[in-house]
């Protein structure tokens, strides 16, 4: 039976503050899970599921020497962050990575992305595309955001993702190439492809902080012919991905 302490604990992971002092974070749903077991099982603490679920489609999954809780329908409710509750909710610790010595291929360098989705999705669009860092600069929301963890559809454990000031990477990395998207740049089918380079993205609304965008050595634009002022973060992610890596 579900205690009021435990479903306190893991309502409070839906804050910041709290996943960094405990060190957990939740993910929801067969999909994640599966994804979660498939690619980081060291870092899967606890299980919560319907006892039907668990029966039918536990024995499918190889989860042996995690504890698996069973609630009932309200006691999910009591658990889950999302508007309409999945039958499965899992407790995860943060594995943090090392920073690699070298970077071969595209990296991310992520400039004030603060919309969950947007971050799940460039996250999950950089995976389509095999990148496997992400530098996430000053602004950026957390990665282990709710929302962030449901858009990834399970990237996330497949991704370096590390919070770093983007220009101390830039300092530290100089020798790397660095492209950046402005309206003032170079026609995207006119630039050289570059096979390794870092990619900036910008924020949402402001685009890319004027002093990381002084640092690029490539500046594009991605072509449009229409009266919108910018794309999205995530689509102008997946449109350079597929120009660079394509």
């Amino acid at each position: 039976m579900l205690s009021k302490t435990q479903a306190k604990y893991i309502q409070s992971l839906v804050h910041k503050k709290f996943r960094e002092h405990y060190g957990q974070y939740v993910i929801e749903g067969p999909k994640l899970l599966s994804e979660a077991i498939s690619g980081n099982i060291s870092g899967i603490s606890k299980i919560y599921a319907y006892s039907e679920w668990i029966t039918q489609t536990g024995p499918l999954l190889n989860y042996d020497g995690i504890e698996v809780i069973p609630v009932n329908e309200d006691e999910m409710k009591k658990l889950s962050f999302l508007s309409t509750p999945g039958p499965v909710l899992a407790i995860m610790q943060m594995v943090p990575k090392p920073v690699p010595v070298s970077f071969p291929g595209i990296t991310l360098l992520l400039d004030g992305i603060q919309d969950p989705g947007n971050m799940g999705t460039i996250i999950r669009t950089a995976d389509w595309f095999g990148v496997r860092n992400i530098f996430c600069g000053d602004g950026c929301v957390d990665c282990y955001n709710p929302k962030v963890i449901q858009s990834t559809m399970g990237s996330i454990f497949r991704m370096n993702l590390m919070y770093r000031e983007l220009l101390s990477v830039l300092d530290q990395y100089s020798s790397i190439p660095v492209m950046a998207s402005s309206l003032k740049g170079i026609m995207l089918k006119d630039v050289k492809k570059i096979k390794d380079c870092f990619l900036i993205i910008g924020n949402e609304s402001k685009g890319i902080n004027e002093n990381i965008m002084n640092r690029s050595s490539i500046r594009v634009r991605i072509p449009g012919g229409g009266d919108v002022e910018s794309l999205n973060a995530s689509v102008a992610t997946g449109i350079l991905l597929n120009w660079l890596v394509g």
